[in-house]
């Protein structure tokens, strides 16, 4: 039997608290970026709001975040410094349902994380059965998926080839990812190495601290990586499938990145509204080798996303070698929806396109 969605069990909304709640109370937006005196603060489970009677449910949730009321009875969750001025904003500390704002934990019971602190000793032969189903379903269903990378991934010669084969076969419909891993792919594209060593052998090149310095030069020279592409000296890689298939492709870049690549954000704030709109999309999420972006990842998606009239849950994998890093991105998620794999990433890399394609 393949793989099912499970079904999300609303809450019971004709109990006497649900029934006998108020609306709930908010306060105007006075000031762009500035939220009004006890404002709610968001989680990454379902919150019910209570409006004009009626429990509405947003499309999806963030983690701290303000919840805004629309003028059409919806509500939608919004960043603090994306508030507009007379914006309503949900006040309250409360959600259990007597003040008009409801928590559900329990609408998806089978998606509770597996422990709180899994290392290399865990079994996974489960973890990858399931994954390789999910991903199947989600490339026959419309699903999608994001893949969120760090450098790590590209410095192997058999993963960047696994990379860009589950992209031509429809298992990649989005990377986010930062300035290195993407700098680092085009490096082995155009020069074959990785930081300066090949990325087959491993050996390091004369003078190879510049490849990628020399790399980043000529990108910013083309222009953009589209441009530095259609010259024709970049023979493979990840970045190169992912853009001839019209992937999007997020960078959002660190404090002190080399170059970085053109189409590297700067701006942090609209790095992470660029992210927002690959996460608000997804139905999976794999994260691999980069404690930051997967912490940032897990952070901004929902563990739900409303479709037509169905409730289905997010699914969000981070695979590492760090125990540490896998079980921080976990609590991030509050351990709701979330596998984590304790593995060398290019090897998971390459079992995954080697069960699917």
């Amino acid at each position: 039997m393949g793989f099912q969605l499970p079904k999300f069990v609303p809450p019971d909304f004709s109990h006497s608290v649900f029934e006998n709640a108020p609306d709930v109370k908010v306060g105007e937006v006075k000031k762009d970026g500035v939220a009004p005196i006890g404002f709610l603060i968001t989680s990454i489970f379902p919150e019910y709001f209570k409006i004009k009677g009626q429990w509405v449910l947003p499309n999806q949730t963030s983690i701290e975040c303000t919840a805004v009321v629309r003028g059409n009875n919806t509500v939608e969750i919004v960043e603090f410094r994306n508030l507009k001025t007379h914006d309503k904003v949900v006040l309250g500390k409360v959600k259990d349902g007597s003040e008009g704002v409801y928590k559900h934990t329990s609408g998806f019971d089978n998606l509770q994380s597996i422990g709180t602190g899994r290392s290399v000793e865990s079994s996974f032969s489960r973890d990858y059965k399931e994954l390789y189903e999910l991903l199947e379903y989600e490339k026959q269903n419309n699903g999608y998926i994001v893949w969120v990378l760090g450098p790590a991934v590209v410095f192997d010669y058999d993963t960047r080839a696994a990379l860009s084969v589950l992209c031509s076969n429809g298992y990649v419909d989005s990377l986010m990812a930062g300035n290195a891993m993407a700098t680092h792919d085009l490096e082995g594209g155009l020069l074959g190495t990785a930081l300066g060593q090949n990325i087959y052998t491993q050996e390091s090149a004369p003078m190879g601290h510049y490849n990628h310095l020399d790399l980043i030069n000529e990108a910013r020279r083309a222009g953009s990586i589209e441009a530095l592409l259609d010259e024709g000296n970049i023979k493979d890689g990840f970045m190169k499938t992912a853009m001839e298939k019209k992937i999007p492709i997020v960078l959002a870049g660190s404090i002190r990145d080399d170059g970085p690549l053109p189409p590297v954000y700067h701006d942090v704030s609209c790095g992470l509204d660029a992210m927002k709109e690959e996460t608000d999309k997804a139905t999976v999420i794999i994260c691999l080798a980069t404690i930051l972006h997967s912490v940032a990842t897990a952070n901004l998606t929902s563990s739900y996303r409303v479709c037509g009239k169905k409730v289905r849950p997010i699914y969000f994998y981070c695979v590492d070698i760090s125990e540490y890093a896998v079980n921080q991105v976990s609590v991030a998620r509050e351990y709701i929806g979330i596998k984590t794999i304790v593995t060398n990433v290019q090897d998971f890399v390459v079992k995954v396109q080697k069960n699917l394609c």
